[in-house]
């Protein structure tokens, strides 16, 4: 049996490309498990703060946001957003910037490595990204962080104590320093088998592509390195 590949994702949840990029790498993934010889895959995601320095409780939309980080007039933010709305749709996410709460999500990615060592990792990332651009909820505030929590099964004093008693901040720091490490200056970033990075919110068929080469690959170095054992042997 082959070892998984590795897809290690530095993301942030306030992204809007990184919802859409993983929605994309979960089609790649969906498409390749109908393979005869499916790949097999471990996914785990990392931390990376777009905005740092934004408060957890920043008064203003995202336009406000968006025009001020980024010095853009509101109407080009307004074409901007609704671009990306429309690509979302098109992965099958329903975005509500109108909603959206914009904050800090340094405690949001605190919490995803707290419930990374329980196990649940995947599904906090899919709640908290939902919840932030679908529902217009708020993942800056310890309060509102475990509650959602709580919706994916995590215990509630348990995510309390880790946010308030910062336990993962420096699990979140390692990660930003390997992101500077590898070069990353955008997300979403996908390293693959630690040798293949893919940028941006690519489509499925480029998963795919990726996972099915480096698996046939994969295969085809255990199959000489048995010759050579036979061969030994003999």
């Amino acid at each position: 049996m082959s070892e998984p590949i590795s897809i290690d994702i530095w993301s942030d949840i306030a992204c809007p490309w990184c919802y859409i990029g993983k929605r994309n790498l979960e089609k790649g993934l969906e498409a390749v498990a109908g393979d005869d010889d499916a790949p097999q895959v471990n996914v785990t995601f990392h931390s990376f703060e777009l905005s740092p320095d934004t408060p957890v409780d920043f008064d203003g939309d995202e336009i406000d946001f968006l025009a001020g980080h980024k010095g853009m007039p509101r109407d080009q933010v307004e074409q901007m957003l609704a671009n990306v709305t429309g690509v979302a749709e098109k992965a099958g996410l329903q975005y509500r910037f109108d909603l959206l709460q914009h904050t800090n999500t340094v405690k949001a990615h605190e919490l995803l490595h707290f419930a990374k060592a329980q196990g649940l990792q995947h599904q906090l990332e899919e709640r908290l990204m939902s919840a932030y651009f679908t529902e217009g909820k708020h993942v800056g505030r310890i309060d509102d962080l475990v509650a959602l929590a709580v919706e994916v099964g995590l215990d509630a004093d348990a995510a309390r104590e880790a946010l308030e008693t910062e336990q993962y901040l420096p699990a979140v720091r390692q990660d930003q320093a390997q992101a500077r490490a590898y070069g990353i200056q955008g997300v979403p970033f996908f390293v693959i088998d630690g040798q293949y990075g893919i940028s941006g919110a690519q489509p499925p068929a480029a998963f795919e592509n990726v996972l099915r080469d480096l698996w046939s690959k994969r295969g085809d170095a255990e199959l000489e390195g048995d010759a050579e054992a036979e061969a030994a042997a003999v």
